[in-house]
């Protein structure tokens, strides 16, 4: 029953044709259940997920490929399927890590139950029973009180105290606890927060006690709701994901091409007599395409991306920062707006007493006082300040502070306690009361037990509510008037030393129009309670409650008759005024900076909280959200306000809102939708399960440590210390990842550009093969493998903080740097074929033989030659050309140490990974060269001193070359060559 908020009790019960007096019958139960229901990612396909990469599946059709390929020529041995098995170890290691690492969605849903009540006091057949609440069904009548979580949707039909108050702040995000009712609502647009007569399962009752009948069960409740919104929410691709699936696409493009054109060059070379036969001498040209797509593909990309962005991680959650989804890392270094929830995460989510007013004497006029108090959590702890920023060594020597402490510490019904396990002080009950206990701790006691020593020596759970053991260990309560709306205030009779008090509090208007006399602070004498007097505290009053936005309870006392056992409410006037308190949900400290530091970093934080538009209002201007703005007016909406402006006000309105108040789960999901529309990448923040399907729906979910489990599952970070602040130096350190990232990315497709020149250059200028695939493969793996992650390490720019979010849209390789890296990696490819070349012809340990000689090895058997046909086939300049390969890429490796900048502003040693990384990778070269069972493994041979040289020779040229087109970028802006048409706007991918 969707609108039971609308209709008036009456209806609701006939609907279900229910008694109330007698609850449902076995047959109706059955009935309902089958009618309206009750309250009640396979493995694999996470596995073959992680293969869904397009480089991945070209890797795969190549060691398919090349599995064939061996069978087809009859290839037997290690040697033979050495290629494809290793190319797929390497995939699957990397389908293992991105298993291990990734989230798994269905956890956030499974920790739904956790919000789900266990039980329920149902009346069934006339009688109530508890029942597991898996078994209510819609039309049960149903029993709440203080502490029950309530069990399913309901809507009350009868209230059984004079109110009663419901936490529904998992589910609105309101920092204070909601007043149910029993009327009728009808509202345009009904948000969860305008539905004061349904109780909402999950939340809790904090106050009173009620029937309700059920309305909803299962997903058809609020919170299942939230479950099939997170159902519903297809995970995002990151920026770089999607930069690295364009440039799969594009390198795949290039590769089939590349290897299409070898094979139609090579036709001719087909009948050769070396081959065989035509057939064979198409199989062999097809694996040198296969070589050459082997050779352009960079293998160790994912893994290399997926450790860079490991590494990171574990420098944020040093941070408190942790992540959950490795790409996430990344996308913080784009993300342009931050979507932060009120409360919890810009506040504390602790109401606490900020200010306190009272009379301080009447005798030389009214002087009213005003007392500041510090502290923000629910830890006994903070101080009283006066109104000179003077810290009160001894508040409760003050006779209204003392009174003020009495009067909050007795007519309070919440529990503030320690718990050893989350180290932390918890609430039951009500924000407001509680931080009436708290505010009784701050004042502490008169005498000796005032001593702060004294409370300090208390261990933390005896500390949390000593001052208000000690109140109610004096006082004896002897009667009870609770909270009702009319009267808008409560009271409690006590008795001490045959001495009976009645203390009040409540709402300023009611208490003060109760009010005939006052209590003076200096001397602790009552006067009456004047024109003058009321009018300047319903002037701080209003003060309070409006440009300070707090939340006012005003606090009285009444001396009664002694022996009086009872209170009504005729006893309700005449009183002395003690008091008035505000109280706030407060900010946190560091929150301010913070949003400073991201308006610096050109990210705009935008507030978004179910609270309402005052409230939120005054909490953005204290952190600074308001500061650069003259009139927030046009920066500021409900969300029924938002939803009533046409379709073009809306789109202007997102480009400026900074806050969105009375929100529900399902306005916080389309606001992402809408700034991810408008090319915006959008980071929520949050900690309720009201921000769960949000949270997922965003580019980067961020939860709260303390947050719920719920929260937790669907974000892709999570804030250890709760801190707003730990987010803008998670965005540098994205930042710094990314453009790490980018470096070795770019060193990966220059090396590899070199590769595929080598094979090309060799197929075209018809010499022996180069390189064989198995080397290519330990190139790509292993020397290129190294250096990229350690250039994971390069240090983080200074003013990384201080440049705007990149575009979503931007190349990870532009047009300049592409021409830049093919003209490094034509020199690589160019200097390998070299050294091939160079064996045969100026080698001493080679035949010395002509460069023409070389042209035509193929048709050797079929001249008489002046050396033996075996030359071709000696693995010695195959190891010349290979070890210039991994050479030169060392050399290149160290030329991405920066983009721009020169080796001798950036040294090698700024980075000492990567030196470690080069000097490994080279032992390991040397392994396979001098070791035998690895060098016949890898065809290659132990090299001279002489050849060692010419490898260094042909190798550090690249070095020169790059330092030249780097100083070519700094003199200039570079040529902005462009690999495809730009677009005249980048559509979002969905």
């Amino acid at each position: 029953m969707e609108d039971a908020f609308a209709r008036s009790v009456p209806e609701v019960l006939d609907f279900f044709r229910v008694d109330p007096s007698k609850g449902l019958t076995d047959i109706q139960v059955t009935t309902h259940a089958r009618v309206y229901g009750t309250n009640g990612t396979p493995f694999w396909k996470l596995v073959l997920s992680q293969f869904d990469d397009l480089l991945v599946k070209i890797l795969i059709a190549a060691a398919v490929v090349s599995f064939l390929l061996a069978l087809v020529n009859g290839e037997t041995g290690l040697t033979a399927f050495l290629e494809p098995s290793v190319i797929l170890m390497i995939l699957a290691a990397n389908a293992a890590v991105g298993v291990i690492t990734e989230t798994n969605a269905e956890k956030a849903l499974e920790e739904l139950r956790a919000y789900q009540a266990d039980v329920a006091t149902v009346m069934r057949n006339g009688c109530f029973s508890i029942l597991p609440a898996t078994e209510l069904v819609p039309g049960d009548i149903v029993e709440v009180s203080v502490g029950c979580k309530i069990p399913a949707d309901l809507r009350m039909i009868e209230m059984l105290s004079d109110q009663l108050r419901v936490d529904q702040a998992i589910l609105t995000g309101e920092s204070s606890s909601v007043e149910k009712e029993l009327e009728s609502r009808i509202t345009t647009n009904a948000v969860y927060q305008d539905k004061t007569n349904i109780l909402f399962s999950g939340t809790v009752v904090v106050a009173g006690r009620a029937r309700a009948v059920v309305v909803g069960v299962g997903s058809n409740t609020a919170m299942g709701s939230i479950r099939d919104s997170m159902l519903k929410t297809e995970d995002e691709a990151t920026p770089l994901k999607r930069k690295l699936d364009e440039f799969g696409t594009f390198l795949a493009k290039v590769i089939a091409g590349i290897c299409i054109l070898v094979w139609i060059v090579n036709i001719g070379h087909f009948r050769d007599p070396v081959h065989g036969g035509f057939f064979q001498g198409a199989v062999h040209y097809f694996k040198i395409a296969v070589a050459l797509a082997v050779a352009a593909i960079p293998e160790g990309l994912p893994a290399v991306v997926t450790t860079c962005l490991a590494l990171g991680t574990k420098r944020m959650a040093r941070l408190n920062a942790i992540v959950r989804s490795l790409p996430s890392v990344e996308t913080l270094g784009c993300t342009t707006v931050i979507c932060s929830d009120k409360t919890g995460t810009l506040t504390t989510n602790m109401m606490s007493v900020s200010k306190i007013c009272v009379l301080q004497s009447a005798s030389h006029g009214v002087i009213a006082a005003e007392y500041n108090v510090s502290g923000t959590t629910y830890a006994p702890e903070g101080s009283i300040f006066d109104g000179m920023g003077l810290q009160l060594d001894f508040p409760a020597q003050f006779p209204c502070l003392l009174h003020i402490a009495m009067c909050s510490a007795l007519c309070n019904e919440s529990v503030i306690q320690y718990n050893p396990d989350k180290k932390k002080y918890e609430k039951i009950g009500e924000s407001t009361e509680v931080a009436l206990r708290i505010l009784a701790e701050k004042i502490g006691l008169p005498g000796f037990d005032s001593m702060p020593s004294a409370l300090n020596m208390l261990t933390k759970h005896e500390r949390a509510a000593y001052c208000n053991h000690y109140w109610e260990n004096q006082f004896r309560k002897i009667s009870l008037l609770e909270f009702s709306r009319d009267r808008k205030m409560m009271s409690v009779l006590c008795s001490r030393k045959q001495i009976e008090i009645m203390f009040s509090k409540g709402a300023p208007e009611s208490i003060l129009s109760k009010c005939t006399s006052i209590l003076c602070n200096d001397d602790g004498s009552t006067v009456p309670l004047t024109g003058n007097i009321r009018n300047e505290i319903e002037s701080r009053f209003s003060s309070f409650a409006g440009k300070d936005t707090l939340r006012c309870l005003a606090l009285a006392l009444k001396r009664m008759p002694t022996g009086h056992q009872n209170i009504s409410l005729d006893d309700e006037k005449d009183l002395t005024f003690i008091g008035l308190v505000g109280m706030q949900d407060p900010p946190r400290e560091e929150v301010r900076n913070a949003i400073l530091a991201c308006m610096t970093a050109g990210i705009r934080v935008m507030v978004v909280t179910g609270d309402n538009k005052a409230t939120a209002e005054s909490v953005c201007r204290k952190i600074g959200a308001f500061d650069h703005l003259e009139d927030f007016r046009a920066r500021s909406f409900t969300a029924s306000e938002f939803e009533d402006l046409p379709a073009s006000e809306k789109t202007s309105a997102l480009q400026q809102m900074t806050l969105f108040t009375r929100v529900e789960p399902s306005h916080k999901k389309m606001l992402v939708e809408a700034l991810q529309h408008q090319n915006e990448v959008v980071a929520m923040t949050g900690d309720g399960v009201n921000d769960a399907p949000a949270l997922k729906k965003a580019d980067i979910g961020i939860a709260m440590g303390s947050g719920t489990a719920v929260a937790k599952s669907a974000s892709d970070m999570v804030l250890a210390d709760d801190n707003f602040a730990t987010i803008v130096a998670a965005v540098a350190e994205g930042r710094a990842i990314y453009n790490n990232t980018k470096q070795f990315i770019r060193y990966m497709i220059s090396s590899n550009i070199g590769e595929v020149v080598c094979i090309f250059v060799a197929a075209v200028l018809g010499i022996p093969d180069t390189l064989v695939p198995v080397q290519l493969l330990w190139v790509n793996l292993v020397t290129d493998g190294l250096p990229a992650t350690a250039i994971g390490f390069n240090k983080q720019d200074s003013d990384v903080m201080k440049a705007k979010p990149r575009k979503v849209n931007e190349a990870v390789v532009t047009g300049w740097l592409f021409f830049r890296y093919l003209v490094i990696g034509a020199y690589v490819g160019l200097a390998t074929v070299a050294g091939f070349i160079w064996w045969f012809i100026y080698s001493n340990t080679g035949p010395k033989i002509p460069y023409s000689e070389l042209m035509n090895f193929d048709s050797c058997l079929k001249r008489e030659t002046a050396y033996p046909c075996s030359i071709f086939s000696d693995r010695h300049p195959s190891t010349v050309a290979m070890t210039v390969l991994v050479v030169v890429e060392m050399f290149n490796a160290l030329n991405n140490l920066s983009e721009n900048q020169s080796l001798i502003v950036i040294p090698p040693w700024s980075n000492l990974w990567l030196v470690g990384s080069i000097g490994l990778t080279m032992l390991l070269h040397c392994l396979i060269l001098y070791v035998p069972p690895l060098s016949a493994l890898f065809s290659v041979v132990p090299l001279t001193w002489d050849e060692w040289t010419t490898v260094l020779y042909l190798s550090f040229p690249v070095i020169i070359i790059d330092e030249i087109l780097k100083l070519f970028s700094r003199k200039t802006t570079g040529l902005r060559f462009n690999l495809r048409p730009r677009r005249k706007r980048e559509v979002r991918d969905k």
